[in-house]
């Protein structure tokens, strides 16, 4: 008989095409050796190449369905991806702390759809207050630009890693090695990859801050947990050539 599976719970918006979002961070959490659990925040009319439309789910029953798993289940890991507002995300944060004890909180910080849909705007200070009790936020070089400013970024990433750590993805620049880049108060540790002729995969953050919420719920150190999920997510890059991954069980 199997050992029982860790849990991580996704609180993040389902996508139909199971590219981004809620499904795809099942899969990957799944494919990573964890039980996946799943809380909608948000429906969307998507697919790999058009976003259309979102409709959000209310603050409210976000926290009812997170309470009725809650009620079953000791969930410590928890990954949050597309949120309706700043001001959603601080509440959201602050139920998790109130029900959790010490709970490891990955944020990724969707603030435009891969397909062009962009979905809100808001300053580094309204952010960094939103995160207090955050363990690590996943944002892309776009994201981090637009949260933290272009200028200087690695030094900005550096300075504010002393209040959450911060892991940069790589894949929006134009070099032809991928760099992503885990700054921590102590330390910074850099994940490279060769980039993929045909690897642009949709959904392929989500699949990035899932891999390394799963990868922290197995019990690795945060730089493990990094190191094996920016691992993961190469392999769902190089999948296929389409812009839907294809997630397989992953053994480090």
């Amino acid at each position: 008989m199997s050992q029982p599976r860790p849990y991580a719970l996704s609180i993040a918006g389902f996508d139909p095409s199971a590219g981004a979002g809620l499904l795809a961070d099942v899969k990957t959490f799944e494919s990573n050796g964890v039980y996946g659990f799943g809380v909608v925040s948000a429906l969307t009319w998507q697919n790999d190449v058009a976003f259309e439309k979102v409709e959000w789910i209310s603050i409210d029953k976000i926290t009812a369905q997170v309470t009725a798993l809650l009620k079953r289940f000791d969930i410590k890991f928890i990954k949050i991806g597309l949120i309706e507002s700043v001001h959603v995300l601080k509440q959201l944060i602050s139920f998790l702390n109130g029900k959790i004890e010490a709970p490891v909180i990955i944020f990724d910080p969707i603030l435009k759809a891969s397909a062009g849909f962009v979905f809100h705007e808001t300053t580094k200070e309204q952010f960094m207050e939103a995160i207090q009790g955050v363990y690590c936020i996943t944002p892309n070089i776009p994201e981090a630009e637009q949260l933290f400013g272009a200028d200087d970024l690695q030094t900005k990433l550096e300075d504010n890693s002393a209040a959450v750590n911060i892991y940069l993805k790589g894949g929006h620049s134009d070099e032809s090695t991928s760099l992503d880049i885990l700054y921590t108060k102590d330390h910074t540790y850099a994940f490279s990859n060769d980039r993929l002729a045909k690897g642009e995969k949709h959904g392929s953050g989500c699949v990035l801050s899932a891999s390394l919420t799963a990868q922290l719920a197995l019990g690795h150190n945060l730089q493990t947990a990094a190191e094996n999920a920016n691992s993961y997510t190469y392999r769902f890059l190089a999948s296929n050539e389409t812009l839907l991954g294809y997630h397989q069980p992953f053994v480090p």
